[in-house]
């Protein structure tokens, strides 16, 4: 390591991955924190009795407790390790805290410790360094405090820029990180993890007991500060010993998936996504109904738009009622009127309201005299593609929560919101402001689960099959009086879990404006699919014309890059788009390769068809890729929205291709300053970049079989867009120049050769009419007989089905029939015929 990393301790540890450490208090640290900081061989400006301002200008304040955080990695022995961060003097030797009753000993000089400890440790891995002295003790319920010092090392992290967002940011310096940050990758020396130089190492904040942690940047220059909070001045401490995970890994992607493995061991109170299936949804295309009636939705609107899709030959699969079907009122409306709070449809007027009944509104309730339910089953009979109906609804029930002293729910106490200090640096935001000015209707947590359970038992008799849970991370403002933040979640997603488990499947919910590391760590024992980015804006809330483009690149970021972290918790979803906006294309591109639910929220009749027939089959459903998209490896700590020269690329996979996608999404994004997202038009200009194959994590769990390069020396790498096909090696690359906030799509088609005796070489490739085309292709085999070598492709779709062949075809046959097809430049192309439903492949076949 360099000489101003992060100070950490390599201690081997068991298989378990996560033993805990002797845990210090703040009187122990307190007597042995007044030596030198040896990070740099000086005092620290605080230890030194210097006062020096923070960032934000205000006074340094070293806080009052040291927290050991571990990492998992393979030693030299193969086994796993545990990484202790010691404050000053708690190494050994010095001030070394006493070996608990019944344990052994884990650090190197003390006796019985493996050898491996003491000799072989790579180069800055195992060397003890300190943190600045503490300053103030005593048991509080929120504590600062610096873990070290961090200078001219790349990082990149995930942060919450709003209460509900998180976002991807970049930096070098401990200055750098970002109020709230999620999680924090550091990036490897230039000689790589595996050459004895330093690896990829992951800073993950996590939950120990009822407190929370963060990171953030410190109050001293360049140190990074870890932040415990409770969130309730009643849940107070002062030692903590496992707030922090740290691992290392020489694979950027596999780090994070394998720490939160550990962290899932540890903590015991989630489920990873390799032990959940996401709901049916994700195959499905979708409609919203959020921006074509916002709170005006209704039954008739409805049906008239499900029917519009579908005459246009873009059935939906998936139909999605958002907010303005439920019963809710302002506290000053009366809850006897019909109206029942639907005359507040200006933006914001909603979210003070709180709901006075579960059932839904007049406006659902009297549809022919039988409510929900018969609306549902209209629906689901005229337009039989329409398997699955899904509604919104708030996690406190609505978005001010219930109304205090509604017949027919539990008790509800109305509770004024309360900023942490973390959360007021976050970025301002209307819905925040609207629900700190007029409390929640808070269920008391004891009480929670009946709250989900009467408001989707009646769902789920109305015939609706799973919900999008909003406004998640509401309750860390509520929690004083409950015990504080982690108590207070652990209650409402413990009934919110039950309750999906017995009404939706187990799995049929949608999680959104949950980013949080409490969600994620607690709320996702169940949950199988959640938003990765912030809304859809079509145009910027704030004003900015620009907005209506800018903002279009600051969603594809905030999706792919926290992916990287959120989807080993929950299956990534990119929310829905418009297909007549501006930037329609660009989100439909994303939408295609990004392994989640495709799905638009466009007004009624109001359809970009010739795009939306890029997405979606004739039966509803779409072809998904096989894994979730996450950024290429050179991007992981670059800056696709303004630093002027790098293009978002990501990555995923099909059944028997990879497929890589350029964005040019620079001009808009995070300002530090300003506290806020905003227009940097000076770097929206034309980019060039350059992909390869290699982008393609091909060692990836997400990689099936039919996508093993193991012997393949060439790919067959066909341009969606620009609709050209090359042979590329797989150091060898194809140069793209992108326009802002336009994209180009890559099928990169491992190359097998099917008759070594005739040197016939073959790649499927798929459906050149989708923008997944890859995606289409579920079969390829070849096989040898009498008659020669025959390649067979079966497809998903109808459409152009195009594959690479170095050698033109005897003849073609589509379902045993003999067809037409062109061939070219190694490009064999055949029309595919639609089977009547995706579940009836089409055979194909390519005789030599």
């Amino acid at each position: 390591m360099g000489p101003h990393e992060i100070s950490i301790k390599r201690v081997p540890i068991g298989r378990q991955g996560f033993r805990k450490a002797p845990s210090f208090s703040t009187r122990q640290t307190n007597q042995t924190l007044n030596q030198r900081n040896s990070l740099e061989r000086t005092r620290s400006p605080t230890s030194q009795g210097q006062s020096q301002c923070h960032r934000h200008g205000s006074q340094p304040q070293q806080d009052d407790a040291c927290w050991p955080a571990r990492r998992r990695r393979g030693g030299p022995g193969g086994g796993p390790e545990a990484v202790t961060v010691h404050a000053q003097g708690q190494g050994p030797g010095r001030g070394r805290p006493p070996v608990p009753a019944g344990r052994a000993s884990r650090h190197p000089s003390h006796p019985g410790v493996d050898a491996r400890a003491r000799r072989g440790r790579p180069r800055g891995v195992g060397r003890r360094r300190q943190l600045p002295r503490i300053r103030r003790g005593g048991v509080k319920s929120r504590h600062v405090v610096p873990i070290g010092r961090l200078r001219d090392i790349r990082f990149m992290s995930i942060f919450r820029f709003k209460v509900w967002w998180t976002t991807h940011w970049v930096g070098d310096n401990g200055r750098d990180v970002e109020n709230e940050t999620q999680m924090m990758v550091l990036d490897r020396s230039s000689a790589g993890g595996s050459g004895g130089g330093r690896p990829y190492v992951l800073l993950l904040p996590i939950i120990e007991g009822s407190f929370r942690a963060c990171l953030e940047a410190g109050k001293v220059d360049d140190y990074v500060d870890l932040c415990v909070e409770s969130g309730s001045s009643a849940v107070r401490g002062a030692a903590f010993r496992s707030a922090l995970y740290l691992h290392a890994g020489d694979d950027p992607f596999e780090l994070v998936a394998d720490a939160v493995r550990v962290v899932r061991a540890h903590l015991g109170t989630f489920r990873t996504m390799d032990e959940k299936t996401p709901p049916p949804i994700v195959d499905k295309f979708g409609w919203c109904t959020w921006d074509a009636f916002y709170l005006k939705v209704h039954p008739e609107g409805v049906l008239e738009g499900v029917r519009r899709l579908s005459d246009g030959g873009c059935p939906p699969g998936l139909v999605l009622i958002d907010d303005g079907w439920q019963s809710i009122c302002h506290d000053e409306d009366d809850p006897a009127s019909r109206e029942e709070g639907m005359n507040r449809t200006s933006a914001g007027e909603q979210m003070p309201c709180r709901l006075i009944k579960f059932q839904e509104n007049h406006k659902f309730r009297e549809y022919k005299q039988g409510g929900m339910g018969a609306f549902v089953r209209e629906m689901k009979a005229a337009f039989p593609t329409v398997e699955q109906v899904y509604v919104w609804h708030a996690l406190c029930g609505y978005w001010g929560g219930l109304r205090p002293g509604a017949p027919g729910l539990p008790p509800a106490k109305v509770v004024a919101p309360k900023l942490s200090p973390g959360l007021q640096r976050t970025m301002e935001d209307l819905a925040v402001d609207k629900i700190v000015n007029n409390g929640v209707g808070l269920v008391d947590p004891k009480r929670a689960h009946e709250l989900y359970e009467g408001l989707h038992s009646h769902l789920q008799a109305s015939g609706i099959d799973g919900v999008k849970v909003d406004v998640i991370h509401l309750l860390e403002m509520l929690c004083e009086e409950y015990g504080g933040r982690v108590e207070l979640a652990k209650a409402y997603f413990a009934g919110l879990t039950a309750s999906v488990r017995r009404h939706f499947g187990g799995n049929g919910v949608i999680a959104s404006m949950e980013h949080c590391n409490d969600f994620m760590l607690l709320g996702t024992e169940a949950v199988a699919l959640g938003r990765v980015g912030d809304d859809f804006w079509c145009t910027d809330p704030s004003g900015d014309p620009n907005g209506t483009f800018w903002l279009q690149g600051c969603h594809m970021v905030h999706c792919a890059y926290n992916s990287l972290w959120m989807g080993n918790f929950i299956h990534p979803d990119w929310d829905m788009f418009q297909s007549t906006h501006p930037c329609a294309a660009f989100h439909a591109a994303s939408r295609a390769v990004s392994g989640g639910p495709i799905y638009v929220s466009d007004s009624v009749g109001q359809h970009d068809f010739a795009l939306l027939r890029r997405l979606a089959l004739p039966d509803g459903t779409v072809l998904r890729c096989e894994g979730y998209a996450l950024p290429t490896r050179d991007c992981l700590f670059a800056d696709p929205l303004h630093d002027g020269r790098t293009v978002l690329k990501i990555w995923n996979v099909n059944r028997f291709a990879g497929v890589v996608g350029a964005f040019n999404c620079q001009g808009g994004g995070w300002s530090p300053e300003a506290r806020r997202n905003k227009c940097f038009s000076e770097f929206s200009v034309p980019l060039a970049a350059r992909a390869s194959p290699a982008d393609v994590e091909w060692k990836s769990r997400k990689a099936g079989p039919g996508v093993s390069v193991k012997g393949v020396s060439q790919f067959a790498v066909y341009m969606v867009e620009a609709r050209t096909l090359q042979l590329l090696r797989p150091d060898e690359g194809v140069d793209l120049t992108l326009q802002p906030f336009t994209y180009e799509l890559l099928v990169v088609a491992p190359v097998r050769v099917i008759s070594p005796e005739r040197a016939i070489k073959f790649a499927p490739i798929g459906l050149a009419n989708m923008l997944n085309t890859a995606g289409a292709v579920q079969v390829f085999e070849a096989r040898k007989d009498a008659g020669g070598v025959t390649a067979e492709v079966s497809v998903k779709g109808a459409g152009e089905l195009v594959a690479y062949s170095s050698a033109r075809p005897r003849l073609c046959k589509v379902n045993g029939e003999e067809a037409e097809f062109a061939y070219k430049d190694g490009m064999v192309t055949v029309d595919v015929p639609w089977s009547g439903s995706s579940s009836k492949l089409c055979r194909v076949e390519y005789v030599y």
